[in-house]
């Protein structure tokens, strides 16, 4: 299999890190949508990252879409419930922490316009959205170790990778200081070595 995104992106960071909790071998095709010379379009018409090509050359897109075909492909260290609500409540994380991550994604793409065409009104909407986020993240996690069980699931994984991006290019929003126990959960899941690898580096 092959994984095609960038080393920046938060949603291909999401996918490596499942990869990496699950032992599964996977070669990293760097790309990007934003490159001139991209290839992305012709593995996923809608141009965007993560892409993961099956050997049989069926490409999967969507994060959550691969990252769920990876925990079901592998027995080992599962990280979605078998249970229809246990299913749902972790994938509920997992929509909170990526609808978080495009609010941030959708501010970083905004302030790159220029001053003539940026939106002030459309970027405090947004952060807006980080900061509501963030408020229901921080109480469901409460003084729980994990977000969902007494071990990493894909929920943790999915609200890693966002409070990552949010270091990485929103610094300026300082959510450790406001949300201690996510920082606690974040402090704790960089101990591994699926998060460290996967820093997004420019």
């Amino acid at each position: 299999m092959k994984l095609v995104g960038s080393l920046t992106s938060p949603y291909v960071r999401k996918a490596r890190v499942v990869l990496a909790e699950k032992k599964i071998d996977c070669e990293l095709v760097i790309d990007s949508p934003w490159v001139e010379d991209t290839g992305v379009p012709e593995v996923n018409p809608l141009g965007k990252i993560p892409v993961l090509v099956l050997d049989d050359d069926t490409c999967l897109f969507d994060s959550r879409v691969i990252v769920e075909y990876l925990d079901g492909v592998a027995p080992n260290n599962k990280l979605l419930p078998a249970m229809a609500r246990e299913r749902a409540l972790v994938k509920r994380w997992e929509a909170l922490a990526d609808g978080m991550t495009d609010a941030a994604v959708t501010i970083v793409l905004e302030n790159r316009r220029s001053d003539g065409e940026r939106s002030a009104a459309w970027v405090e909407r947004h952060k807006l959205k980080i900061g509501r986020a963030l408020d229901a993240l921080s109480k469901d996690l409460a003084d729980n170790a994990w977000c969902h069980g007494n071990g990493i699931t894909l929920a943790d994984i999915a609200v890693g990778a966002a409070l990552g991006y949010l270091d990485f290019r929103m610094p300026e929003t300082d959510w450790r200081s406001a949300y201690p126990n996510l920082a606690r959960l974040q402090d704790k899941l960089m101990q591994r070595a699926s998060f460290t690898d996967t820093v997004p580096r420019e």
